[in-house]
């Protein structure tokens, strides 16, 4: 579940969501386990998609949220050493045909800490073959708020 803090930070491009890391996520060292940066990226994109009309309701789950990740990569910066709310700034450096490329921060919640960062690929399934199938235009239209501007060579 997202925290709700009402001092979201301003970003040029994408989303911030806080996430809360609970005791459960850290480890034996009393940092955050390395697997749960994957789970907690899932709980902050959840909320964005769900609230935008792209949720998960059983049989009538929309045809989009039926995809697979291809990649996942982090670089970890500095521990998480505490429960509570974090940052998830989130955005999409791509968002093709059939696939989307996220980056994404993990923060303090003043921002000033940069505690890992990364990228997760997705590919959308169709569900009866397995296969690459085209975004619908309602995954299109949400994934327009959060696409990264392309930046110009000087």
């Amino acid at each position: 579940m997202s925290a709700t803090l009402t001092d979201q930070p301003a970003v040029a491009y994408g989303h911030v969501e806080h996430v809360t890391v609970h005791f459960d996520d850290l480890d034996a060292m009393g940092i955050m386990h390395n697997a749960r940066y994957a789970v907690l990226l899932e709980r902050g994109l959840t909320p964005y998609w769900s609230q935008r009309g792209l949720a998960y309701r059983g049989s009538s789950t929309p045809p989009d949220l039926f995809h697979a990740v291809r990649e996942f990569a982090i670089t970890y910066r500095a521990p998480i050493t505490s429960t509570g709310p974090v940052a998830l700034h989130f955005w999409l450096n791509h968002f093709g045909t059939s696939s989307a490329e996220y980056g994404f921060q993990f923060r303090s919640v003043d921002g000033h800490t940069l505690h890992a960062e990364g990228h997760r690929s997705i590919v959308r399934l169709d569900p009866a073959t397995l296969r690459p199938t085209p975004w619908t235009d309602a995954a299109r239209a949400v994934a327009a708020t959060l696409l990264r501007p392309a930046t110009t060579a000087a």
